[in-house]
């Protein structure tokens, strides 16, 4: 026996320590790795670079709906395949996939409650839940969300993000965009406003309905925001595009946006923007 298998059978053995996989995150827009908790307590705002990470249901309404407040809408049931489509794996197995990742129904969630004690409906988009795509059940949800501001007479406020409209639902999931037009047009009709902030992504069909009507249209900082992708535009005006374009600090440059805020000041500006829009009506009782 070697000198150095001597020495290892001496010393005592001690365990590999394995380190979490959720202690560190790794910032999208400066690759550094920052603390989950540092994060978290950031409002997943990178502290390096600003990068805004985005955030699902759960933690959007804790962030913006006051404490205690936030009571969430019963998911819509709408067929769930209605076209029994498959591609490299079945429709079916993707929803079932994604509800077990993300916890959620499906990509879009509401909930009734106030910010800073004025009265709103809230939707929010889950990018994780098959990339937020818009299909039956996120066109019901959106319906039964201005159905219920249209109830309580109050805002509808949708927090967007998404890849476009889901094309395992085919032309049930383009009908989604006159559907969403027609319910926004139900909210002016009852006088009440319809306020969009749009997150990083916000693209495709999405973009060219329910997501671009806001009567204020708000964005956080360097979202990306479009209907088609650069790539494809650049390819099709064989035009080389500006620097930063489909970001949301270009659109507000530009007139497509009304503002766009940091997160830790949203709570704060929508609290405001109700106020102006809806006055002493959006206050809670």
């Amino acid at each position: 026996m070697s000198w150095l298998n001597s020495v290892r059978n001496a010393l005592p053995f001690v365990a590999k320590k394995e380190t979490p996989d959720h202690l560190w995150h790794k910032c999208k827009g400066c690759g550094q790795m920052i603390f989950t908790k540092e994060l978290a307590e950031n409002l997943y705002v990178c502290p390096r670079c600003e990068h805004h990470e985005r955030i699902g249901p759960k933690v959007r309404f804790a962030q913006i709906l006051d404490p205690g407040s936030c009571d969430e809408l019963p998911a819509p049931r709408v067929p769930e395949d209605p076209l029994k489509f498959r591609d490299s794996k079945r429709y079916g197995d993707r929803i079932r996939a994604a509800r077990a990742a993300t916890a959620e129904p499906d990509a879009l969630i509401n909930a009734r409650g106030t910010i800073l004690g004025r009265r709103v409906v809230m939707g929010v988009q889950d990018f994780a839940f098959m990339g937020g795509s818009m299909g039956l059940a996120v066109g019901e949800a959106f319906v039964r969300g201005v159905e219920a501001a249209i109830a309580d007479r109050s805002p509808y406020l949708i927090f967007t993000a998404a890849g476009g409209a889901r094309m395992q639902e085919g032309i049930l999931s383009l009908m989604q965009m006159p559907r969403s037009t027609v319910a926004i047009q139900m909210l002016h009709d009852a006088g009440l406003p319809y306020i969009v902030v749009l997150t990083d992504p916000t693209t495709g069909g999405v973009t060219a309905s329910y997501a671009m009507l806001g009567d204020v249209q708000i964005a956080e900082p360097g979202a990306l925001i479009g209907f088609a992708g650069q790539r494809v535009i650049e390819s099709t005006i064989r035009e080389k595009l500006p620097e930063g374009f489909q970001r949301a600090e270009y659109l507000l440059d530009h007139g497509m946006l009304d503002m766009v805020v940091h997160r830790k000041d949203l709570r704060e500006r929508l609290a405001q923007v109700i106020g102006y829009l809806c006055g002493n009506r959006a206050t809670a009782a």
